[in-house]
């Protein structure tokens, strides 16, 4: 193996974030001559770009290791991203490992081999918004990041220790990269942050995400609107108010979808997570009214059971929420316990048996809600399908439904949006025809 690998293999685990830092570092290292390969076993060099927000995520962490060094013990594997900030010398100790490079100092990877891929965890380098940005993307929906971090310490989240406080992106930084997506034949880009609720809080000139929307519609909508579009990633309930729906509905690029981190439907236990600067009832009063902006709209949600001290009554209440919310899918996780959180130590930890039931039970909930969604789309007469694969045509629609295509669209390529006509549920997955 040469002493600068230029063959490299990347695997990503965890969010939006992390795919989105993994293609920046991508672009570089393929600008400076390395080349890609498909497999572990092809590799000089492993990135190994990594998750810490459950202990599943922490153990998937650990099996791509192994699973890289056995496929190629040659390989140097380099581990870095938001499990290698807060298990450094766990990480290094794997077989094959040859650095581990913690989430604050990810952007230094730029220079690797040669230059310094190290920074001490809380140095001032850390308040700044990370030097990464793509103009391509390996998937065909590409991911715009546009805030990094969290200064709001929920008790059961471990972000804010791995990624640290947070740090908004210039909004000329923002709108430059989709208009490098779109020039380069993206036509979905997805606005995605750690905490959107705090964008801006940290910029000299006062805006909120919001602000950043609206800009990207003024900028962008006159010529792409039908074209392409911007989808939201995850936000708080606390930020959705008159100024969300003003900006909704003045936008002629965002899809009608929203996915919220909710983590409750019980106040009570809001407050015990720390979350308490939102309840659930506000929330259905802004989902009501969003109907007269979106008449039909897809809608998530994060929702964690079984934190700490939860009640059956606390449980019941969120299981009820979550009949009344107009749900179109759920992300829902057993709460797990992480290191250093104040609620790894709160009294009354429940059963992993008995989390793992309450989640069974909201997630059953959602898979109804789920299902007559999808049923409810069929008596559309077309919905628009943005192209991931043609062999078989799939894709999402502005709902954010997963589609297959009947056929393949005449002349269809990846990335763009075709129209369609629903024809039926299979599976969970809307089988459509081109139109």
């Amino acid at each position: 193996m040469s002493e600068h690998p230029t063959r490299f293999y990347a695997a990503t685990l965890g969010c939006k974030i992390n795919q989105y830092e993994t293609q920046a570092l991508r672009e570089v290292w393929q600008a400076r001559g390395f080349t890609e390969v498909q497999s572990t076993a092809e590799a000089d060099l492993v990135l190994v770009n990594t998750c810490a927000v459950t202990a599943k995520a922490v153990s998937d962490v650990r099996a791509t290791v192994r699973q890289a060094h056995r496929a190629n013990p040659l390989a140097r594997i380099v581990v870095t991203g938001c499990a290698a900030q807060v298990l450094g010398d766990e990480l290094a100790a794997l077989p094959g490992v040859a650095a581990v490079v913690p989430q604050d100092a990810k952007a230094g990877l730029k220079q690797w081999p040669q230059g310094a891929v190290s920074a001490p965890s809380g140095s001032g380098a850390a308040q700044a918004f990370p030097d990464m940005q793509v103009s391509g993307y390996t998937r065909a929906r590409a991911v715009v990041k546009v805030q990094d971090g969290c200064s709001h310490r929920c008790t059961y989240c471990i972000v804010p220790f791995t990624r640290g406080p947070s740090r908004s992106r210039a909004p000329h930084d923002i709108a430059d990269e989709v208009r490098r997506l779109l020039q380069g034949g993206f036509r979905e880009l997805i606005l995605s942050g750690v905490n959107l609720r705090q964008y801006g809080r940290d910029l000299a000139m006062p805006a909120d995400f919001w602000d950043v929307v609206a800009r990207l519609g003024n900028e962008f909508g006159p010529e792409w609107a039908g074209r392409a579009r911007l989808r939201i990633s995850s936000l708080e309930p606390g930020q959705l108010g008159s100024k969300a729906l003003d900006t909704l509905a003045a936008n002629p690029l965002v899809s009608p979808q929203l996915h919220l981190s909710l983590q409750s439907g019980s106040a009570s236990v809001l407050r015990r997570m720390g979350r308490g600067h939102y309840t659930p009832q506000p929330l259905l009063d802004f989902l009501h009214s969003l109907r007269g902006i979106w008449p039909v709209y897809g809608l998530g949600a994060d929702i964690l059971m079984g934190f700490p001290g939860e009640t059956r009554e606390e449980f019941e209440e969120t299981l009820a929420f979550c009949r009344e919310l107009p749900l179109t899918y759920a992300h829902v996780f057993p709460y797990s316990r992480r290191p250093g959180t104040a609620a790894a130590d709160m009294k009354d930890q429940l059963p992993v048996a008995e989390k793992k039931a309450r989640a069974a039970a909201v997630r059953a909930v959602a898979a109804e809600k789920k299902d007559a969604f999808l049923q409810s789309l069929l008596r559309r007469d077309s919905l628009h399908v943005v192209l991931q694969s043609l062999s078989p045509a799939r894709g999402v629609s502005e709902f954010y439904t997963d589609c297959r295509f009947d056929s393949v669209p005449d002349g269809a390529t990846l990335r763009e949006i075709r129209s369609a006509r629903p024809l039926e549920v299979r599976k969970g997955v809307l089988i459509v025809s081109p139109q």
